[in-house]
This record gives C-alpha cells, structure tokens and sequence, in this order.
C-alpha cells in the first residue's frame, strides 16, 4: 500500500489551459498528458465551458462538491451530474461540455487508454469494515473526509492509498469514499 496525501498532488493547468488539475496519480510515473496509460485527478469547474480532448482515452467523471453539472457529451443525451450521482462514464476524444447547476464544483476524474488499460469509478460509503481486493490490477482509495482508515493507516482529506494486495477499509463513522480500479486490458476491449 502507497498513501498519496493530498498535500503531495501535483497541480498543473487543464490540457486545454482553461483552469488547473490536482493531479492524485498517473501510470507510467512521469508520463504527460498525452502519453498516460491512467491518470487520477481532481478538478475546479468555475464556469461552464468545453472539456479538453484526450484521444483514445476513456473517461469517469464524478462530483466531490458543489451542486453539480449538466454533461453533454456529443451524440448523448445531457446527463445531470451531482455528488449522489452514480459517475459518468464517456469517450475522452468525443467534444464535450460542462453547464453549472448552481455554482462552482470540484470533479474526480479517472482516465484510462483505450486499450491498454481499463478502469471503473465507485462512489462507496463505508459503515463498516470491509476488506477491498485488487483484481489484478492496482485499486485506490480517495477519502472524502477524515475518519477513513485503510489498512490501519488513518486518511485526512482527499488523501488516497494504493492497494495492491487485500486490504482492510474502516471509519470512524460512515464515510464516503471514491474507489478506483484500474487494470490492464488483455484482449483490447477491457476484458
């Protein structure tokens, strides 16, 4: 297990330079916006405007705060999505907009190459322990609130712990927290 505090995540300006990214982890170690095999970040949306682009990128998106955002992603219907919302999942080279419900927000976005990796986002709320097993791949934890433990180590924050191995999940109270799986793609369609 890895913990990523959120003090370490490493900001850096939106592909497209229309705002800033919180960048929680990225595979391979180094690699840049456009040569990611996975990304994790977090995001402030201050007004309604256009995603970047990512081709050959598949996208997750959910909100951790604010009142949340209408998606439209081309040839889909607009889809509401807030905090309670099950994540959107959508093509990262398909144009793509954000409307404001009512006022700023802060999105959690996973991003995976089409591929050669695969991912799924689960908003999760935890009430009592629970151990969580990576599939072969690599699973983080991202904490929305103190009071998460996992594998005996206490998460503040917007903290997140890399699993690799069955790992316990507990909390002082119930807790949401986001997990991420992420593995890679054995035969080309996720599989």
């Amino acid at each position: 297990m890895r913990l990523l505090h959120a003090g370490d995540h490493i900001v850096m300006p939106w592909k497209n330079g229309a705002g800033a990214t919180t960048q929680i982890a990225i595979a391979p170690p180094g690699a840049s916006l456009d040569s990611f095999d996975w990304r994790v970040s977090m995001a402030g949306v201050v007004e309604d405007g256009a995603f970047s682009t990512f081709p050959g990128i598949d996208r997750t998106l959910a909100v951790l705060e604010g009142e949340g955002i209408v998606l439209e992603v081309e040839g889909a219907p607009p889809r509401r999505l807030t905090g309670e919302s099950e994540p959107a999942v959508f093509p990262g080279d398909v144009p793509t907009r954000a409307a404001l419900i009512g006022g700023p927000i802060t999105d959690l976005n996973v991003m995976s190459r089409r591929g050669r990796h695969a991912h799924r986002l689960t908003r999760r709320i935890v009430d009592a322990p629970v151990t969580l097993a990576p599939g072969g791949g690599i699973m983080l934890v991202l904490a929305l609130s103190p009071g998460l433990r996992v594998g005996g180590e206490r998460l503040e924050r917007l903290d997140a712990a890399m699993l690799d191995a069955p790992t316990r999940i507990e909390a002082d109270h119930a807790t949401i927290c986001y997990v991420i799986e992420l593995w890679e793609v054995a035969d080309g369609h996720g599989n």
